[in-house]
């Protein structure tokens, strides 16, 4: 295999093109080979493949800086960067991540996992590269998705006057440009990188702007006669009237045209904006037919590809929950961010295609927006996924819950989400909405009682939360009444109290059932309200039993458990969730035993509680 070739990435540019073309394929058949075992983003990274060769090939990475936006691309990246030996561990547990890491590799220059921060962080290095007078190249590679988002766009503005040297890639697996068009971007691409092109340009400027009395006054111009005669040919500007120099687009699965290109940047000062078009799930054809299905995937079967069957999940539960009651009430609108399949609103877009909103990747513009359309009297169901919905955390301070707006954020992957690792776990919403004036949470014990609090937040008129999570769904089938800042006591003890949060709940059941066999009566609450707190139900429980444990998948430092420790004397209070640290990745369960939230872990570490304090 030429792969075998590749023991660190300079080794790439000694590779002819063929042997380039040749290994292109052979990383395609990895990639596809261990997804399909493992789980992950495939079509992104089927899509990058030869760009990222040919990225590796014009640059040293002993000096200079690749910056992934999301990362979720870099598996080419991984395999050419010393980790192809450990490609068959990606996000497995103790495994290489499915993300850029910097902890896992020094080719690792930013950790990443969310949209839209490439730019910010690749300008802010060239800067700082610039100030210290070096010589390295800073490139960032952001797609056209994630150029939706309101901090790209800054950082896009900001580096347009900066004058910085910086590569932005627009990895465009989705625009289509006509023939004509992409032949006059590409031939002035050509020629705005020809050194004489460059030199003349710079001559002419000082000639003209040399001129007594008229002459800067004369450039400009000139300038804007040149600028307009390009808006007749070219309609999209954008990048040169905000102070890019424009190259493409190119063919990013065009080895040789991509490495000449980069190669004639050499010649350009300022920020540039390279235009890539590549094909999402190139090579594989049933990702190249459906991208957006294959774009993050469970194990499958590469011949028969992913079978459409799934168990029901609590995103589906929300999705047609709101199908249901938005027919008969017609203020009930949905707002998502870049997630309609994701967050289960597919069915709702297609029901009521007038009361559905996707912002692209703008969570902070979803919420505010929200905030309005609830002034005008609607009702918006925001569906974000926890770790996403952090990026919106002023927006729903200042404009929803100040403004005191009937907004539902509809909390979805709350707790551990397995895989993705710590850019993903949804374990921090608990702690930082906690904090927030005027906003309830809400975190349902299984999936009927997700529905009973949808329902319930129709008829509540102020900001509220319900945070759930991912996977299959769950019935207790012990669903009291709904009341504002209520809980549910599932089972009577007299010995210890469990207070549960969410989906632990069930396993907080089990346990008592066991600890029943050794002679421990343990009382199970359903929290239900993290905020407003059940405060005379907890302590009426904890006068009768002395002893009180807390579960909850978030960071218990700072979430559900804080709010107790409040009222109640931290010797007689044993609480489980996350540490107050970042977690990797891995299989959920895995994870959960780890931090020893499994049933087994809980269960003897809540009988040595128990029997430490019999004895005091």
């Amino acid at each position: 295999m030429i792969l075998d070739k590749i023991k660190n990435p300079s080794d790439i540019k000694k590779l002819s093109l063929n042997e380039k073309k040749i290994l292109s394929e052979e990383i395609r058949d990895i990639i596809l080979k261990t997804v399909s075992e493992n789980g992950g983003h495939l079509a992104s990274n089927l899509g990058v493949v030869e760009l990222t060769i040919a990225l590796l090939s014009y640059l040293d990475l002993d000096k200079d800086k690749i910056i992934w936006d999301v990362g979720h691309q870099c598996y080419t990246y991984k395999l050419l960067t010393g980790r192809k030996d450990k490609f068959n561990t990606l996000r497995k547990t103790g495994g290489i991540s499915g993300f850029p890491r910097s902890n896992e590799s020094n080719y690792d220059f930013f950790d990443v996992g969310h949209s839209s921060t490439s730019i910010s962080v690749a300008l802010g290095m060239a800067r700082a590269i610039s100030i210290k007078k070096e010589k390295k190249k800073v490139v960032a590679i952001i797609g056209d998705g994630a150029l939706t988002s309101g901090l790209a766009m800054e950082a896009l503005n900001d580096a347009g006057i900066s004058k910085t040297n910086l590569i932005v890639i627009l990895n465009d697996n989705k625009m289509s440009i006509s023939k004509n068009t992409g032949g006059l971007s590409q031939f002035l691409s050509h020629l705005r990188t020809r050194k004489t092109y460059v030199k003349l340009n710079s001559i002419i400027r000082k000639i003209v702007t040399n001129i007594p009395f008229i002459g800067k006054y004369l450039y400009k111009i000139v300038a804007y006669i040149k600028k307009r005669i390009k808006g007749l040919f070219i309609k999209n500007m954008y990048f040169e009237n905000i102070g890019y120099t424009y190259l493409g687009p190119v063919n990013g699965h065009n080895i040789s045209d991509m490495i000449n290109i980069l190669k004639s940047t050499n010649n350009i000062d300022g920020p540039i904006l390279l235009h890539v078009i590549t094909k999402k799930g190139k090579g594989y054809l049933k990702s190249e037919l459906e991208p957006n299905k294959y774009h993050a995937v469970s194990p499958f079967d590469i011949n028969k590809g992913l079978i459409n069957k799934h168990n029901e999940t609590y995103s589906d539960i929300v999705g047609n929950t709101l199908v249901k009651l938005a027919k008969n009430d017609k203020r009930i609108v949905a707002v998502t961010a870049a997630m309609a399949e994701g967050t289960g609103l597919s069915n709702f877009k297609k029901h009521y295609p007038k009361r559905f909103y996707d912002v692209e990747i703008c969570e902070e513009h979803a919420l505010t927006m929200s905030s309005g359309m609830a002034k005008e009297g609607m009702i918006p169901f925001v569906a974000i996924y926890s770790t996403f919905i952090q990026r919106g955390y002023d927006e729903i301070i200042h404009d929803i819950c100040l403004n005191d707006c009937h907004v539902v954020l509809l909390v979805d992957r709350a707790g551990n989400t397995g895989n993705d690792g710590e850019t993903h776990h949804g374990i921090y919403d608990l702690s930082f909405l906690k904090t927030i004036p005027n906003l309830v949470i809400m975190a349902p014990k299984d999936a009927f009682e997700l529905y009973l609090m949808i329902k319930f937040s129709i008829n509540y008129h102020h900001p509220i939360a319900i945070r759930y999570p991912k996977g299959n769904i769950i019935n207790i089938n012990e669903n009291k009444k709904i009341l504002l800042g209520k809980s549910e006591i599932l089972k009577e003890g007299r010995d210890i109290t469990i207070l549960a949060v969410g989906k632990m709940v069930q396993r907080s059941l089990n346990i008592s059932h066991k600890l029943s066999n050794d002679n421990i009566d343990a009382e199970v609450i359903n929290i239900r309200f993290i905020k407003p707190f059940d405060y005379d139900t907890v302590i009426q429980s904890f006068n009768k039993t002395h002893l009180l444990v807390t579960i909850e998948d978030n960071d218990y430092e700072y979430g559900f458990a804080e709010i107790i420790t409040k009222y109640i004397n931290q010797d007689k209070v044993k609480s489980f969730g996350y540490p107050d640290t970042f977690i990797s990745h891995g299989n959920i369960s895995d994870l959960e035993k780890k931090y020893h939230l499994d049933e087994d872990s809980l269960y003897n570490e809540i009988i040595d509680f128990y029997q430490k304090n019999k004895q005091v």
